[in-house]
């Protein structure tokens, strides 16, 4: 039982008793008293019931010397900020008062027109047993209780990446990446997992509370895959390689080429293509899967949906493009963007992008010249070159996105514009059309062709704001970004982290690029 006060009137004035705690119950809170003698404005000296509830030995403590009136037994109750729980302090009377009765407080309760779960069991078991300056829950909410977004499970890994293995010699092993997904005719692909609604919830004042929306989905399903009459579950109808580009499921087949060049022309499919030679000069690929190419790239474009595997390498102006990963021997003088990680042997004169990491490992494992950026680290055995090579190095956030986002904020200020100019010549038309002016056919034609604009101009605010979210959630999300040297980081070399740059001027050895402090600075690796 927890300790508690009793208020006693004397011919000498008013005092206090303060009693312990019983059975592990809590001591009594010097509060509670002050808040009960200050809602009845009863005068009181603070040291003397400071005192009394320090003691707790159940002697009387005058505190004023104004006999007050009797006080019966007294009930305080307090609302929780969401309206979900009601508690109740009891505080006994003064000697020889009125109690309180049981009606008393669940009339109390109706009053405050709290009328959803009330503990009726609760308080019945108070006035069974008394306990005084103790909490009580008098009545309880329904909590509301959120659905589940639809959410389309996968059986089968969609981001595969490539890890090279290191031989003995220093070089990097190509052969063996594990960069494809072999799945068998009638195979499962995906499961949709329908939405699942919530249920209200409901205060103490009988008030509803919603639940949070949920989304639903669907299986986006391409070229040899099989969607189940219910729509919940998505098949391979044959055999082949399967990918995912933006959003869809796909099965392909490989198509393998000796060398790209005049005997091919230009190469566009569906599936992944393997490359057994060379890619000529000023050819180009363009794959929905992975592109692998045996020999050397010169000059030529590769744009795949997925992976690309160089296992020689792309010089003098070639462009490549990954909506995977990449892989390759080396990259000189040529301009590469990846979504996701770009492993080479090393890097020289060319303008290099990833949407995760950059790794320039073997024996070489040197970045030298042009301008190297991924988001979320950078890792190279040489930095710069001793000649003083112009190179920067940058991580941070996704520069897709940035530009991304600098895009849909344009989108959406034009298209408020648009509704904006829109908006005077509807509402004229309106305004007219209701005080009985007549219009010509060719008129209303073409005020609907304006409203139906404004229409079209709301639902792409819509799409542009909800994509807008998505890309700052992402950006929010980003992991710490750094770079690192394992050999040499030659004076000359930029490091820019996010918006924040160091220029290396001297020899920088075994080391790591981070954020700190507001700054750029180094740390082990």
């Amino acid at each position: 039982m927890n300790g508690y006060f009793q208020l006693v009137i004397t011919p000498k004035g008013t005092g206090i008793k303060v009693f312990p705690p019983t059975d592990g119950g809590e001591s009594l809170d010097v509060n509670l008293v002050r808040d009960y003698l200050e809602d009845r404005k009863i005068q009181y000296d603070v040291v003397l019931v400071n005192e009394a509830v320090t003691k707790a030995d159940g002697n009387v403590v005058l505190f004023s010397e104004v006999q007050i009136l009797p006080e019966r037994e007294g009930c305080k109750f307090d609302v929780s900020k969401d309206k979900m729980k009601v508690t109740a302090i009891f505080y006994p009377p003064t000697e020889g008062a009125e109690l309180l009765t049981e009606k008393e407080v669940l009339d109390s309760l109706a009053y405050r027109k709290i009328v959803y779960g009330i503990q009726k069991e609760a308080i019945h078991a108070f006035f069974e047993h008394r306990e005084y300056c103790k909490e009580i829950d008098v009545a309880l909410g329904k909590p509301v209780k959120h659905g589940q977004n639809a959410r389309i499970e996968l059986h089968f890994n969609a981001n595969l990446r490539p890890k090279p293995t290191l031989k003995e010699d220093g070089s990097v092993d190509y052969f063996h990446l594990n960069l494809i997904n072999n799945v068998e005719a009638g195979q499962k692909l995906a499961t949709l997992h329908r939405e699942v609604l919530g249920e209200p919830g409901i205060t103490v004042y009988n008030e509803n509370i919603k639940p949070a929306a949920v989304k639903s989905a669907f299986i986006k399903y391409g070229k040899n895959t099989v969607l189940s009459e219910d729509k919940l579950i998505l098949t391979a109808e044959k055999s082949g390689h399967v990918t995912v580009k933006e959003g869809k499921i796909t099965v392909s087949d490989v198509l393998a080429v000796q060398n790209v060049d005049v005997s091919t022309g230009n190469i566009e499919y569906e599936g992944s293509v393997e490359v057994k030679g060379v890619v000529a000069s000023n050819f180009s690929i363009k794959a929905g899967g992975n592109i692998v190419v045996k020999g050397i790239v010169e000059g030529a474009v590769l744009d795949a949906g997925a992976d690309v595997i160089m296992e020689c390498g792309v010089k003098a102006g070639g462009n490549i493009t990954a909506g995977g990963n990449i892989v390759t021997k080396f990259i000189e003088n040529a301009t590469v963007n990846a979504r996701g990680s770009i492993t080479s042997e090393c890097i020289l004169h060319s303008n290099v992008s990833s949407g995760t990491e950059i790794n320039v490992t073997g024996r070489r494992g040197f970045i030298a010249g042009g301008r190297v950026t991924a988001s979320d680290k950078i890792s190279a055995k040489i930095l710069g070159s001793e000649m003083g090579a112009n190179t920067v190095i940058e991580v941070g956030a996704d520069p897709k996105v940035k530009l991304r986002l600098k895009e849909i904020q344009k989108n959406i200020a034009a298209a408020n514009k648009n509704i904006e100019s829109i908006k005077p010549t509807v509402e004229g038309f309106t305004k007219m059309l209701k005080a009985g002016a007549k219009f010509t056919p060719e008129q209303v034609a073409s005020v609907k062709k304006l409203i139906e604009m404004n229409k079209t101009l709301n639902e792409q605010i819509e799409r542009d704001s909800e994509e807008y979210s998505e890309l700052m959630e992402k950006l929010s999300e980003q992991k710490e970004a750094y770079v690192i040297v394992e050999g040499t980081a030659y004076p000359g070399t930029t490091v820019n982290i996010g918006e924040l740059s160091m220029i290396v001027k001297k020899p920088v050895q075994y080391s790591r690029f981070v954020v700190k402090e507001g700054d750029v600075r180094l740390a082990p690796i």
